[in-house]
């Protein structure tokens, strides 16, 4: 019986051949794929970002819960960009407020 045990899994048994086989395959294939990813990232170039941001986007910018920008826009602690009812914020205005507070 171990004599059986031992011939299956010999690299002379076709099943085990297929199966290792198909795990080479299969982990090769990983591999690529995963240079492929990084090679397609680099073709597609820079992605464009907005220069104003809404106030949900500004507050994941800086960190902070959109409560705490809408309180320093209506201390006027951050400049805005109104187009009507909506307010915007410049990025660079953001950067700026930043290096003013940092200690």
């Amino acid at each position: 019986m171990n004599a059986n045990i031992t011939a299956s899994a010999s690299s002379s048994d076709p099943d085990f051949s297929n199966f290792a086989m198909s795990f080479m395959a299969q982990a090769l294939a990983g591999q690529m794929a995963s240079l492929l990813k990084v090679e397609f990232a680099k073709l597609k170039g820079p992605t464009v970002q907005p220069m104003l941001l809404d106030v949900k986007q500004a507050a994941t910018y800086m960190g902070r819960s959109e409560q705490a920008i809408q309180h320093m826009i209506f201390e006027r602690r951050l400049p805005v960009v109104r187009d009507g009812r909506r307010v915007h914020l410049h990025r660079p205005d953001l950067d700026a407020w930043i290096e003013r507070n940092k200690e």
